[in-house]
């Protein structure tokens, strides 16, 4: 069985409210074209498949040509999961009418294998497993669990207890595994590490394809892996080497290559003086890369996004790192900007009010934030 793991693809995403339509189009034609190259049996997109639970109409029309051409097409089967950037529920619509495109939206009572048989004949189970908040599995499956852990035990035991007639079993979730590398794009799933899952809960089995941490990564076992996102979706992640998993099982063995992606533009950060910036600019072959500047100088400058866009035409965010050097808000801001939400109203009720939380606030502030980021779903 030899397949493509992907993740993350948050269609109709905009970074610094720039559109990434363009750039998503460019970089899935290259999955279309590396999964006919490899002759693989399938291919996995282990969540956020969109970037918000009612895409725009472009991502939705971007998604339908994507899938027509690796289904219809190529006559590959696709298993897609409900992330929770996803709107489990329209995802998952007209799913049940659909062969060799596997759509799991929300979570049900009966997790049932998706089989798919190789090139050469060999039957291999998948297990979807969507993003479910541990509210949503006790409600389905009418158990205690107060965790993510917890909830993610209760699901892979429904999977383990399954006989699925063959010799491979592989996992599809959409979590946070504990110790796994984070970066400024990726919506927590939980207040105060309750998310974190243990790399352990996924050994047993095949494989496990993962998708929500953006930067291609395994934890515990190599075969408990990450695909990372085949864009880079913050500045934080300009360091990132965007790639998509091929894997190949065959019995025991496994073996698995990452295929590395080139974007269209690519995201970077860029520090130093106006003039020598802009000078490096008129002679950049990738001057339309997506770009945060920290200029360098002390002194005023009229109008320097203006000058930095005639030579770097999508400078996203400009920073006057310089002029804001001796200035002591400029670390507090930072530090604010990488907080979560919790954190900086804990902060802010504690300057204002002389005092911390109580237990009983700090149990509704976290129940509070976490309804605002599933409202929607």
């Amino acid at each position: 069985m030899k397949f493509l793991h992907t993740s993350d693809w948050h269609l109709g995403r905009q970074l610094h409210n720039q559109s990434l339509l363009e750039d998503q189009a460019f970089v899935l034609e290259q999955i279309v074209s590396l999964a006919k190259q490899h002759d693989v049996d399938a291919l996995i997109v282990a969540g956020d498949i969109f970037d918000r639970s009612v895409p725009p109409s472009q991502a939705v029309a971007l998604l339908d040509e994507v899938l027509h051409q690796l289904v219809n097409e190529l006559g590959i089967s696709v298993i897609m999961i409900a992330g929770n950037h996803d709107g489990a529920q329209r995802l998952a619509f007209a799913s049940r009418h659909m062969q060799n495109l596997h759509i799991v939206g929300p979570l049900k009572n009966q997790i049932k294998p998706i089989m798919i048989k190789s090139k050469t004949g060999e039957n291999t189970a998948f297990y979807g497993l969507p993003y479910a908040e541990p509210a949503t599995v006790r409600e389905v499956f009418d158990c205690e669990v107060s965790s993510h852990q917890q909830a993610m035990q209760v699901l892979l035991k429904q999977v383990s207890e399954q006989d699925s007639q063959t010799a491979n079993k592989v996992v599809i979730a959409h979590c946070f595994l504990d110790g796994g590398d984070e970066s400024e794009s990726e919506r927590p799933l939980s207040i105060g590490g309750a998310d974190k899952i243990s790399p352990n809960l996924f050994t047993s089995f095949s494989y496990a394809a993962l998708g929500h941490l953006h930067g291609p990564q395994y934890k515990g076992d190599s075969h408990v892996r990450y695909s990372g996102s085949p864009l880079k979706y913050s500045f934080s992640e300009q360091h990132q080497n965007k790639s998509i998993t091929l894997v190949e099982l065959n019995g025991d063995d496994y073996q698995f290559e990452l295929l590395p992606l080139n974007p269209l533009r690519d995201v970077r950060i860029i520090e130093g003086m106006l003039d020598d910036v802009i000078s490096a600019g008129a002679t950049d072959t990738n001057n339309n890369d997506y770009l945060m500047v920290r200029l360098l100088d002390k002194s005023a400058i009229l109008d320097a996004m203006g000058k930095l866009r005639n030579v770097y035409p999508n400078v996203l965010h400009l920073e006057r790192t310089g002029l804001m050097a001796e200035n002591q808000q400029l670390a507090l801001h930072r530090e604010h900007v990488q907080k979560g939400e919790y954190d900086m109203f804990s902060d802010f009720f504690s300057q204002v009010s002389g005092e911390s939380l109580s237990d009983e606030q700090q149990s509704l502030l976290k129940a509070t934030i976490e309804s605002l980021h599933t409202g929607d779903q």
